[in-house]
This record gives structure tokens, sequence and C-alpha cells, in this order.
């Protein structure tokens, strides 16, 4: 019998053209600093998550040229819509936009090197839509 011992996730590694500029752009998403060691030019950069793995950028000769297999959702403290319009105004672009006449549904955003994640509702107003 195999002995089973679970894996740790400790980070999330992002293929990218500039490590710092884009963990620069992620860190202004999550309101987390990078590593204080991480400046301009480096190859490898790091944002740590509270609570969670740390999100590492990785630079990389070839540029993206598919739609992500894995990308990150993102639950915003403020409300789905207000934060789609702060990170557009951070420098993402609009990819897809699943909401719903309800209220209900997520829309897909790019980060600036093309990355795609999912803004979802908030916790305050998935209650609302519950109830």
């Amino acid at each position: 019998m195999i002995a089973r011992m679970p894996s740790t996730v400790t980070n999330i590694a992002i293929d990218c053209a500039n490590a710092y500029r884009l963990a620069r752009f992620w860190s202004d998403v999550t309101g987390h600093p990078l590593d204080p060691e991480d400046e301009p030019g480096d190859d490898e950069t790091e944002i740590m998550l509270p609570g969670g793995p740390a999100l590492h950028f990785n630079e990389v000769p070839e540029p993206k040229s598919a739609k992500n297999r894995l990308h990150l959702c993102l639950r915003p403290d403020t409300s789905r819509d207000a934060e789609v319009e702060r990170l557009l105004k951070l420098g993402a672009s609009l990819v897809a936009d699943h909401r719903k006449p309800d209220g209900w549904g997520w829309v897909i955003l790019a980060d600036p090197e093309g990355n795609e994640f999912c803004i979802l509702l908030a916790e305050s107003e998935r209650a609302a839509l519950s109830s």
C-alpha cells in the first residue's frame, strides 16, 4: 500500500515577458506588496498572499499564444461591477462579460500580458441574490 502524503500549493507561477511590471499590476489588483527584495529588471518576482500561495512571476522568452488552461478567480470586497471598473483603470482588458440580467454571473478580464482571470460576485452580493 502506498502512503498518501498530500502536496501543498506554495505558489501559482505566471509566465510573462516582464516579471516586475506584471507583478506590480497584480500587487495593485490584490492590495499586497511585491517581495521587498524584488526590483525592476528581476526575471522572477513574487507577491505573498496572506493565508494562501504566492503569486510567482517568471520571465519566459515566448509570448502567450492561447487561452489560459488555468486562471485565477477573484472575489472582491466591494462589488463585482466596481472591481471590474477599478481593474480596467489599472490596465486590465475586457475579454468576456457573463453578467446576467438577474444579477448573477462573472466577468473575464485579462492582465496587461493577456492572462485571463475572472471577477466574481462579492459575498454580500451573493447573499443578497440568494435571499
